[in-house]
């Protein structure tokens, strides 16, 4: 399986999650899958009262050096590691 395959495989896998990710780690999944499927950022900065859009548009602006594949890999290692946490949580 391909990396492209791999990632749209974790995108679906992470709506599987029992519990909400904080709103960090949304935060970096948003990130991260922005960048691995536009690329750089392409938008101005939310304004101030934009509060929500503003913390998306951060969390997509602090990952915009990191290449396609790079975002793609490190989606799928959050992705990996939300889903390990979850089910260690569910079976306690």
């Amino acid at each position: 399986m391909g990396l492209k395959e791999d990632f749209e495989e974790h995108a679906e896998k992470v709506r599987t999650l029992t519990t909400s990710p904080s709103n960090e780690d949304l935060l970096i999944l948003y990130g991260l899958f922005k960048q691995a499927t536009v690329g750089p950022v392409n938008t101005s900065r939310p304004g101030m009262f934009s509060m929500k859009e503003r913390a998306k548009w951060d969390a997509w602006k602090a990952v915009e050096a990191k290449s396609t594949d790079e975002a793609m890999s490190d989606y799928i290692t959050k992705v990996k590691q939300l889903l390990e946490a979850d089910s260690s949580a569910a079976s306690t």
